[in-house]
């Protein structure tokens, strides 16, 4: 009794450890709030949301299209080539076999780099393309695999005798061989659709703008936080292989006790098991792959008038590029990135032709002094009148003479805490060494932030180069790693909304959106001074379309335009005309968006500090981790 007991009990166990990640899912995908931590109420509407959402329904659809032509050809080709190798004498055959093993047993990272280094070397602009060819190239090995042991159990001996009856060779192939290696012909399909489908490496590697397939989708919003409309389509394609599952495994029994009924069972069950086998799995799949058509049809290719934007995650409100493209007739190509680091080589290799990008201060600062910005013709941008004078000029700390950058969105490092677990009003960074606070303090799992906030304190530039300043805001942060929680990025809205912290240092865009959810949450920018960062629009110098390029950047600075992008994204906009048409009185006059000129007195714009410098903070960082 008790051993039932303990395997009933570890055969739950393990379904609980298998699918309350999912369960966990699912009931998020009907939760009305945005937050993971807060329940808002039973809702439906991401389900509708997701349907229209042309993002994520294109990514979709390439995923689908590029897998299904991907396993296709490398279908064809890997047989192709597994016939070769069986023909081959078995020296040659061992060394072609260990040959194309070798990609299967290679990291995807290799493949990847080794891929889009290919690519550019040859000129290839990066794009849909690219993503098929690379996917066919890692396709083939598979298929080679599972068509090789077929082939070994076919006798070449009826191959001869059909061709000594008078058959051609390939008439010979197709009804002597073919039948009997189809099994692994379609076992290799099914493989290399399966690891297409799931690729994320490789497909992330390979991709250009405006191409996305749900893995690097799906990536591309961790870092920013998932958007619900996700959950809601990882539920859906949860359902749809747990339904074909059933349908393709199910096999009903019954016991008849006369011949008739025998035969009356067994033509019930072969109805039942065409209709659930074959017919409603392939309604499905129809079902899914003309949607992903219906989708990508609705994609227009606007040739060269067009603008390809490379922007932040949900760093602009969709409305904004669908509007544009409707009053100037250029197609929007938009294509996200998460951090400036992922950014920047994709701009230096030259393998895309971005036309307008939007890098942070310290970045932007890079880009010039490697050459990699063309100088903005100012004469197009006639709204640049709108950008605060303020934040011109803060701007000359990374673009001496205002020629390479306009501003778009900027804010500030600070504090954010919550006001019912914490005893006093703060005002200092100091704060985050109190040991009262153990386990309840966040910091930002970023070199840059970390450093700059403990340099402050110490009295620092956030830019500082020196050795003994670094080492000694090393062991301060050494000191202070037993009284933190969690070293995060955007988790910390989560949790601080969630209550499951006193104190978090956050960006101000990100403290206005949680003060929203959480009134007890209050932010500070510390008195010793903090980072205050500028993301601001540039135009590369292989940018295709550079009249359009300055169009859009005019675009984005007309005040209604920038009132709208802070409506959506809730970070401050440098626009002062646009802040007056702000509505709510709260939010036009919060010190949090617009903090004022003397809370901003001891703060700092981050500057690239030149590579070897980069190297000692990230040492630094790896030894503040390690401990």
């Amino acid at each position: 009794m008790i051993k039932n007991g303990l395997k009933r009990f570890y055969l739950i166990l393990i379904f609980i450890l298998l699918y309350a990640p999912i369960v966990t899912l699912m009931v998020l995908s009907f939760n009305s709030s945005k937050s993971r931590s807060k329940w808002g109420g039973f809702t439906g509407k991401w389900y509708v949301a997701l349907f229209q959402n042309q993002d994520i329904m294109n990514a979709l659809y390439t995923t689908l299209i590029i897998a299904l032509v991907s396993a296709l050809v490398a279908t064809i080709i890997g047989t192709a080539a597994a016939i070769g190798i069986q023909v081959m004498k078995p020296k040659f055959r061992t060394f072609m076999m260990g040959v194309t093993n070798i990609p299967m047993l290679n990291a995807d990272i290799v493949t990847g780099i080794s891929l889009m280094l290919l690519f550019i070397a040859f000129r290839f602009s990066l794009g849909f393309m690219t993503i098929l060819l690379a996917h066919i190239t890692f396709n083939i090995p598979y298929v080679i695999l599972s068509v090789m042991p077929k082939l070994k159990q076919t006798s070449k001996h009826t191959y001869e005798a059909a061709m000594d009856l008078g058959a051609s060779p390939v008439y010979a192939f197709f009804k002597v061989v073919f039948p009997d290696i189809m099994p692994g012909v379609f076992s290799g399909f099914l493989l290399a659709f399966t690891m297409s489908l799931d690729d994320f490496v490789i497909t992330h590697f390979t991709k250009g703008p405006g191409v996305d397939t749900l893995s690097t989708k799906i990536y591309s919003e961790v870092r920013k936080g998932i958007k619900p409309e996700m959950y809601a389509l990882s539920t859906i394609m949860f359902v749809t292989v747990l339904i074909l599952l059933i349908l393709v495994n199910v096999t009903p029994e019954k016991k008849a006790s006369s011949s008739g009924q025998k035969q009356e069972i067994k033509k019930k069950h072969r109805i039942s098991r065409f209709i659930f086998r074959k017919v409603v799995p392939t309604a499905i799949v129809i079902v899914i792959i003309a949607g992903g058509f219906f989708y990508g049809s609705q994609n227009s290719d606007a040739g060269n008038n067009q603008v390809i934007v490379y922007n932040w995650g949900e760093y602009i409100d969709p409305e904004v590029l669908t509007m544009f493209e409707e009053e100037t007739g250029i197609d929007v190509v938009y294509e996200e990135f998460e951090t400036n680091e992922i950014m920047y080589p994709k701009i230096q290799s030259g393998a895309i032709a971005y036309d307008v990008v939007c890098p942070s201060d310290y970045m932007v600062q890079r880009m010039i002094e490697n050459d990699l910005l063309a100088e903005i013709d100012f004469n197009n941008i006639p709204n640049l009148k709108y950008i605060d004078s303020t934040y011109m000029e803060q701007s000359r700390q990374f673009d001496p003479e205002n020629k390479y950058s306009v501003p778009y969105l900027f804010g500030t490092v600070g504090i954010l805490y919550n006001k019912t677990m914490v005893d006093e009003p703060i005002d200092s960074w100091s704060v985050l060494w109190d040991p009262k606070y153990k386990d309840s303090i966040l910091m930002q799992d970023s070199v840059r932030d970390a450093f700059g906030v403990t340099l402050k304190y110490l009295g620092y530039s956030l830019n500082s180069t020196d050795l003994d300043e670094l080492n000694e805001a090393k062991n301060l942060l050494i000191k202070q790693k037993p009284l933190v929680q969690a070293y995060v990025v955007d988790q910390v809205r989560d949790k601080m909304i969630g209550n499951e912290a006193a104190i978090g240092v956050i960006y101000s865009g990100e403290a206005l959106y949680t003060k929203q959810e959480n009134p007890n949450l209050e932010y500070v920018i510390p008195k010793e001074g903090s980072n205050l960062w500028i993301d601001s629009w540039v135009i590369p110098k292989n940018a295709k379309h550079k009249e359009n390029a300055e169009k859009f950047i005019d675009y984005l600075c007309r005040p209604e335009i920038a009132k709208m992008n802070f409506d959506y994204i809730t970070y401050s906009i440098p626009n002062s005309e646009g802040r007056k048409l702000i509505e709510e009185d709260w939010m036009r006059e919060s010190k949090v968006a617009f903090p004022d000129p003397e809370d901003l007195a001891n703060c700092e714009t981050f500057k690239f500090l030149g590579d070897d410098n980069d190297a000692v903070y990230n040492q630094l960082w790896r030894e503040v981790k390690s401990k």
